[in-house]
């Protein structure tokens, strides 16, 4: 079975095409193509599917998710350098700067490793596993040409053929320390998506506006508007609230949200963890909570 679009080859009984995303008609009708404001956020519901030139499944979800795909021979994939778990012995691994000196630069300076590791299978069929570095989520994302914004350190892995673009994220966040920058994805194929925590989905209807700390972003729609704002109106309520900066979206679309936040984990763990004096190396203090 293949697709009347784009030709790539499908599992039977598909109802889109996880190359391009094309939905397959049903019962000789023509299917009418969702707007932006329904369309929502396309994830495979059973964690699994093909593109060009692999297959893919995710597994142990929702705390502990590996990604594992099957590559075809002399096909690639994509990943944040750092997140291969495994691979067959004839998988090539190639780091490359994306985007040149100056993509590698922003890159870096959004929180990203400069390198992006592309994996290919040589002479025959291969295997790679990916994970990213915190316990959580993958969301396995079927993208069909629509921009779509990633919090840097959420990217895994997607596509070859994905633009993948480092945007400036707003003055406020480079103050508030939570995040200078953000990833812009476009094109068509698989994108893999990891969360700290498992991933929430919140669908805004048009002009609906919604408010979410930085700290619990994944992903979210291009139509979705955003602006940058403290959590509360004024220095002495912000500060006791505990909360920092906050992004307030307008819809419509639909936002990735996970449940737990890594900084705040690294808070909270802070006082366990030993500290070296000053001057000399005089030893540790840790502080056991007792």
């Amino acid at each position: 079975m293949n697709c009347p679009k784009c030709g790539a080859q499908m599992i039977e009984g598909s109802t889109f095409c996880g190359a391009c995303g094309h939905r397959m008609p049903g019962d000789g009708a023509t299917p009418q193509q969702p707007s932006a404001s329904t369309r929502g956020i396309n994830i495979d519901e059973d964690s699994r599917g093909q593109g060009r030139g692999y297959q893919y499944q995710v597994l142990h979800q929702p705390s502990f998710s590996l990604a594992e795909l099957q590559l075809q021979a002399e096909q690639s994939i994509q990943a944040e350098a750092g997140a291969m778990v495994s691979m067959s012995a004839n998988i090539e691994l190639q780091s490359q700067m994306k985007g040149g000196l100056f993509g590698a630069i922003k890159r870096a300076a959004g929180g990203e490793s400069a390198f992006i590791s592309t994996f290919t299978a040589r002479g025959g069929p291969g295997e790679v596993t990916l994970a990213p570095g915190a316990p959580g989520d993958i969301a396995a994302i079927e993208l069909s040409g629509q921009p779509f914004f990633v919090q840097s350190s959420s990217y895994l892995a997607g596509d070859a053929s994905l633009t993948v673009d480092t945007k400036w994220g707003g003055a406020k966040s480079f103050f508030a320390g939570e995040g200078l920058f953000v990833l812009m994805i476009q094109g068509q194929g698989l994108l893999l998506v990891s969360s700290f925590g498992a991933i929430h989905r919140k669908r805004l209807h048009p002009g609906e506006r919604y408010v979410v700390d930085t700290g619990h972003l994944v992903a979210w729609e291009g139509t979705t508007q955003y602006t940058l704002r403290k959590a509360a109106a004024g220095f002495f309520s912000s500060l006791t609230s505990g909360e920092g900066i906050v992004a307030e979206f307008t819809g419509p679309g639909e936002l990735l949200i996970q449940t737990r936040n890594l900084a705040a984990l690294a808070g909270l763990l802070k006082p366990f963890f030993p500290t070296q004096s000053g001057g000399g190396g005089g030893g540790f203090n840790l502080n056991l909570g007792g």
